[in-house]
């Protein structure tokens, strides 16, 4: 079982070269399991953090609905963005400058096998960052990520979440809207839910967020609940 981790900050990433990037460490791993079972060793599987910030881009989850989209490819073009249908969960988010992207790339074998745990961590480990800064972040039921004002007509989102699994290997990850421009969220409908906002650091707190001190935040919760180590 091994909970170290690799940690890898891509900086400033296109979408595509990142996705292929993540493709590659996940394929990898998951041929070490079929290996492993196949001649019945044990070689120790591995696992990877991913920090990014995407230049604009829209992607839509596979069971997202591309009507969420309210840009045709030329206004997409004017806006200096891109879109990409991709396979994770969820519906329609929005990446750019200003938001700090996570993909945890793990081998769940090695911290515990149960997805709906996993995904629970993952907001978990937001929220403990978000109390950081006396800002309380909650889930809302039957929708994955981080909210503010859950149960209220202000409730709105500060994170999104997506994530695919096979093999018990993850990949994707979620979206922490820092210092983001959240003007690029009116062209989609977020999540694909009507009538909910979205926020970020930023918009909360009236200033510029130092976004290395946030990453360094959720390294340290993400490490606490995982009981893992980064190398």
């Amino acid at each position: 079982m091994n909970k170290k981790i690799q940690l890898k900050d891509l900086g400033n990433l296109d979408y595509k070269k990142t996705w292929d990037y993540q493709e590659e460490l996940f394929k990898g791993i998951v041929d070490v399991k079929i290996q492993n079972r196949k001649d019945e060793t044990n070689i120790s599987t591995p696992n990877y953090f991913l920090f990014v910030e995407h230049p604009h881009v829209y992607t839509l989850g596979k069971s997202g609905d591309i009507s969420n989209l309210l840009l045709s490819e030329k206004q997409l073009e004017a806006k200096g963005a891109t879109f990409y249908k991709i396979n994770r969960g969820g519906d329609i988010t929005y990446h750019g400058p200003g938001q700090i992207v996570g993909y945890p790339i793990l081998d769940l074998e090695n911290f515990f096998t149960d997805i709906h745990k996993y995904l629970r961590f993952l907001e978990e480990v937001i929220i403990l960052t978000l109390a950081d800064y006396n800002i309380i972040g909650t889930r809302s039921e039957g929708e994955t990520g981080v909210w503010l004002g859950v149960g209220t007509p202000f409730a709105r989102k500060i994170c999104a979440m997506g994530v695919r699994a096979s093999r018990w290997v993850t990949m994707h990850g979620f979206a922490l809207n820092v210092n983001a421009d959240l003007g690029y969220f009116d062209n989609i409908i977020p999540c694909g839910i009507k009538g909910k906002a979205v926020t970020s650091l930023h918009a909360e707190l009236g200033k510029e967020i130092n976004e290395e001190e946030v990453k360094e935040k959720i390294l340290n919760y993400f490490k606490q609940l995982f009981e893992a180590e980064f190398e």
